[in-house]
């Protein structure tokens, strides 16, 4: 939560904070977001000394004890790998890998209670291959095209980065007519691309068969950067796409989501950080067997 508390008041404070360095002092909420910060390091170090007190030589039980091994052999030879780095490389996992993926499982538990009959066809969809047993595999992906098409559609309608993260090219480049020089940092308006008439058959409803062609497989088309442009994509890219179809593929599996006002439809309107989160909401979630 300290994560995503965060982001939240990244772009009004941290703007302020770089531009004028006046204000770095004052209470305002930049003051809130290093303290957080502080919280989180301080949490990572102390896993880092707990894995080292407890590292057992050969018997790797997570990313930190296979770091702190190869620390290790890095000893004996020139090599990247240090303390220092990891505590940058978990930091990352923490934000990074943990924050987009929260605020797109939030988004897509709401897309599901605004729109009942695509949760209920997802639901017979994996019903239908999954049968009797307890757990669906990511490779069962490949089996449920109208479920992968929904958890891509919601991706492309939030678009949660909507303009990535910069880029920068390493020598002139000429792009459309457009002189880039080397150096230059860009950005991506993945936003404009996932909406963009000439690119969807839907671009401005939600709608699973934009990832869906005439006899209903799956395809991704080319406009689909959820996870920025160009050869250096974001590297949790694989991790992210196999958290979010387990993630959500069990909780259709066991729960029946329902909107509970229903004086009111679900508020689908973004709010903008870093990443665009939705507001805060509740949802009912019964047991399928209960429901039945």
């Amino acid at each position: 939560m300290i994560i995503l508390i965060n982001f939240d008041l990244f772009f009004p404070s941290w703007q302020l904070y770089n531009a004028v360095p006046l204000v770095r002092r004052l209470p305002l909420p930049h003051q809130r977001m290093a303290r957080n910060a502080r919280k989180v390091f301080a949490f990572i170090e102390k896993e880092v000394e707990e894995h080292k007190r407890t590292l057992i030589p050969e018997e790797c039980r997570d990313f930190i004890d296979a770091y702190l091994e190869e620390i290790k052999e890095a000893e004996r030879k020139v090599s990247s790998f240090g303390e220092e780095q990891l505590l940058v490389l978990l930091t990352d996992l923490l934000t990074a890998g943990s924050e987009t993926t929260t605020s797109t499982l939030w988004w897509a538990l709401l897309y599901l209670v605004a729109f009942p009959e695509v949760q209920e066809k997802c639901q017979k969809e994996i019903d239908a291959i999954l049968g009797s047993n307890s757990n669906l595999q990511y490779e069962d992906r490949e089996k449920l095209p109208y479920t992968n098409a929904v958890i891509h559609e919601i991706q492309r309608c939030t678009t949660i980065g909507p303009l990535g993260v910069a880029h920068a090219p390493i020598q002139n480049a000429k792009l459309c007519g457009y002189q880039i020089p080397k150096g230059t940092t860009i950005f991506t308006n993945l936003h404009s691309v996932h909406h963009d008439e000439s690119q969807w058959k839907f671009p401005h409803e939600f709608n699973p068969s934009n990832f869906l062609n005439a006899k209903g497989e799956f395809v991704k088309p080319e406009a689909f950067l959820a996870f920025s442009a160009g050869p250096r994509v974001c590297l949790g890219e694989n991790l992210a796409r196999m958290e979010l179809f387990l993630f959500l593929t069990t909780i259709l599996r066991n729960f029946r989501l329902s909107w509970p006002d229903k004086s009111q439809a679900p508020d689908l309107t973004p709010n903008f950080g870093l990443t665009q989160y939705p507001s805060s909401f509740k949802i009912s979630m019964k047991g399928l067997q209960e429901s039945d």
